[in-house]
C-alpha cells in the first residue's frame, strides 16, 4: 500500500511482537537503571543505617541487603558502667527512632546520659530532642545542685524552642523521651510518651518509667480539664489522634500533650545490675520479666541489646526497634538465672 512492497505475513508477526516487546521491557529497563543509580549513587538518602559489625545480627534477622540495624557501645572512663546500643528500622519502610548514649564531666564528676526517643508524625522531633535534650540539662544552672528541677525544666525548655524551630511546617511532628542520667550513686530516670525504662535490682524487673496512655485515669482527667478529650479510635487517643498523652512537639495537641516528665530515682549500689531503655517496638512484644531475662546472662551490654532487637523483629515487632542498656560494674553481683516480676512492675 502506499508504494510499498507488502512483506511476509512472518516479518509483519515478528515486527508486531518486537514492538509489544519494546512497549512492556523499555519502561522496566528504564526503572531499573533509575533504581541502580538511587542504590549506587545515592546512598546517603536512605532512611536505613548499616554499621561494620552487624553483618551477623542482620543475617539472622533477615535485614542483609535491606535496612540494616546500628549497633555499638562504650565503657565509662572511672569503669564504673558500661553501656550499648542497638537500633533498626524493623518492619517499618522509614526510621523515627533516634536514641542517644554520652558520657560528660560536670564539675569533676563522671556524667552518663542516655535517652531513647521515639518520633511520630516524621522523625523531625525525636531528632530535634536527641541533638538539645541534654546539651540543654548539662547547660541548666542547677544541674548537680538540684537536678530533678534541673531535668522538668530542660524538658519543658527543649520542648518550647521545638515548638518555636516548628513555626514553619504545617504538619505536626512529635516525640517520646525516655532518658536516664547517672550521677555518682545516683539514676534518674524520666520520661514522656510510652519508650519505658526497667532495671533489673537483685533479679527483679522494675519499671522506672510509666507509659504515658490516654485512658489512665489521671492522664484522661487532666487532658479533660485542659478542655481536651480522649476517644477511640482503634486505641485510646488524645482528640481521637494521637496515642500518647505526654510528648514533645505535637503543637496542634500541645495543650493537652504536655512534655512534663516524670522523674524517678535509683540508688546504684551492688542489688543495681543493669537498665533497659527501650523505644515501644521491643516493649509491644517483650515483656519486662522477658526482656530482663535475657539481658542478665549477657555481660556485653551492645550484645545484650542486640538480642533485645533480634527478638523483638522475630516476634513481628510492626514499629522501629530501639533498645538502650548500661550495666553497673562496681560492686555488682550478677547471675543467669530468671528474674521476678517486681510488685511495682505495671507496665509489662
Amino acid at each position: 500500500m502506499h508504494g510499498r512492497p507488502s512483506r511476509p505475513l512472518a516479518s509483519s508477526s515478528s515486527s508486531s511482537s518486537s514492538r509489544v516487546f519494546s512497549f512492556f521491557l523499555a519502561p522496566r529497563v528504564f526503572l531499573f537503571l533509575v533504581v541502580v543509580v538511587v542504590v549506587v549513587f545515592l546512598p546517603g538518602r536512605s532512611s536505613c543505617w548499616w554499621l561494620e559489625g552487624t553483618e551477623e545480627l542482620e543475617e539472622e534477622m533477615g535485614f542483609a541487603g535491606d535496612c540494616s540495624p546500628v549497633s555499638g557501645g562504650g565503657l565509662s572512663e572511672n569503669g564504673k558502667f558500661s553501656y550499648g546500643y542497638a537500633s533498626a528500622p524493623g518492619k517499618r519502610a522509614s526510621m523515627e527512632d533516634f536514641y542517644e548514649t554520652r558520657i560528660d564531666g560536670v564539675d569533676g564528676e563522671t556524667i552518663g546520659l542516655f535517652g531513647v526517643f521515639d518520633g511520630h508524625g516524621g522523625a523531625r522531633a525525636a531528632e530535634y530532642v536527641k541533638q538539645h535534650l541534654f546539651s540543654n540539662l548539662i547547660k541548666h544552672p542547677k544541674f548537680i545542685s538540684d537536678i530533678k528541677s534541673a531535668i522538668a525544666e530542660t524538658y519543658n525548655h527543649t520542648d518550647s524552642e521545638f515548638l518555636k524551630a516548628e513555626s514553619s511546617h504545617t504538619r505536626d511532628a512529635g516525640s517520646t523521651a525516655s532518658t536516664a542520667i547517672l550521677v555518682g550513686d545516683r539514676l534518674l530516670v524520666a520520661n514522656v510518651g510510652d519508650s519505658r525504662a526497667v532495671v533489673c535490682r537483685g533479679g527483679d524487673a522494675i519499671a522506672v518509667s510509666r507509659d504515658h496512655k490516654p485512658d489512665q485515669s489521671d492522664e484522661r482527667q487532666r487532658i479533660e480539664d485542659a478542655g481536651g478529650f480522649v476517644m477511640w479510635a482503634g486505641t485510646w487517643r488524645v482528640g481521637g489522634v494521637l496515642a500518647v498523652s505526654r510528648a514533645f512537639g505535637d503543637k496542634l495537641l500541645k495543650q493537652y500533650v504536655v512534655a512534663d516528665p516524670e522523674i524517678k530515682e535509683e540508688i546504684v549500689d551492688s542489688s543495681l545490675e543493669f537498665l533497659i531503655l527501650a523505644s515501644d517496638g521491643l516493649w509491644d512484644v517483650v515483656s519486662n520479666k522477658e526482656a530482663v531475662d535475657m539481658v542478665r546472662p549477657i555481660q556485653d551490654p551492645e550484645q545484650a541489646a542486640k538480642r533485645l532487637l533480634q527478638e523483638a523483629y522475630q516476634r513481628g515487632s510492626a514499629d522501629n526497634i530501639t533498645v538502650v542498656i548500661v550495666r553497673f560494674l562496681e560492686g555488682t553481683t550478677t547471675g543467669g538465672g530468671p528474674s521476678r516480676e517486681a510488685a511495682s512492675d505495671q507496665n509489662s
